[in-house]
């Protein structure tokens, strides 16, 4: 049906906004020197990975603990999991990372879809045979459009249970066609439950 260009390594969020907290706790010892003549000093990277370098930390089943390199003592990472069609192309992210600001999400999240979605007709999930919950769109980049969703207590339960979910997008092109793609769940269990203890 339709598929994304290329699978989007990370949340691009999250990139920005590490991007701006490591420039502004960078030193003038960690910024790149400037170029002298076509000559590099170079530029500080961490434990082997230049900062804002993207990394798998683990993986639980169907899901990746997926990270950005920060110059802080812990990297930031998010649950994250590539959604393909029935051919194998890659259509849809989804990634997730527990919240704590004591409101009703206990979970956030970020879905990706194609350009070419339909944003009037929304993203919606599913698990397993429960009730079907829509989420808005918030905006969009040459990544893709993003949709920021929040997960109650009682979500992430049904999750840990379930055994998939179904996320549902609309074309752009073809306003009739619903294209559901399987969110798995296994290994999520384990994947939140190593995330949350990181938080």
């Amino acid at each position: 049906m339709f598929a994304l260009l290329r699978p989007v390594a990370f949340i691009a969020a999250v990139a920005m906004a590490t991007s701006v907290q490591a420039q502004e706790t960078a030193t003038a010892e960690e910024a790149p020197a400037p170029a002298t003549s076509g000559i590099s000093l170079g530029e500080t990277i961490v434990e082997g990975r230049a900062i804002g370098e993207e990394y798998v930390l683990e993986e639980h089943g169907d899901w990746a603990l997926r990270c950005i390199t920060t110059a802080e003592e812990q990297d930031p990472c998010q649950l994250y999991q590539l959604l393909l069609d029935e051919a194998g192309n890659s259509v849809a992210e989804i990634s997730m990372f527990p919240l704590d600001n004591g409101g009703e999400a206990v979970a956030g999240g970020t879905i990706i879809t194609p350009l070419s979605t339909l944003l009037t007709a929304q993203v919606s999930l599913r698990i397993d045979s429960g009730a079907t919950r829509r989420y808005p769109f918030t905006f969009c980049t040459n990544e893709g459009c993003f949709s920021r969703v929040g997960f109650t207590a009682d979500d992430i339960q049904s999750m840990k249970r379930g055994a998939a979910g179904t996320l549902t997008i609309v074309p752009a092109g073809s306003p009739e066609t619903r294209v559901n793609l399987t969110v798995s769940l296994t290994g999520f269990t384990a994947g939140y439950d190593s995330i949350d203890a990181r938080q």
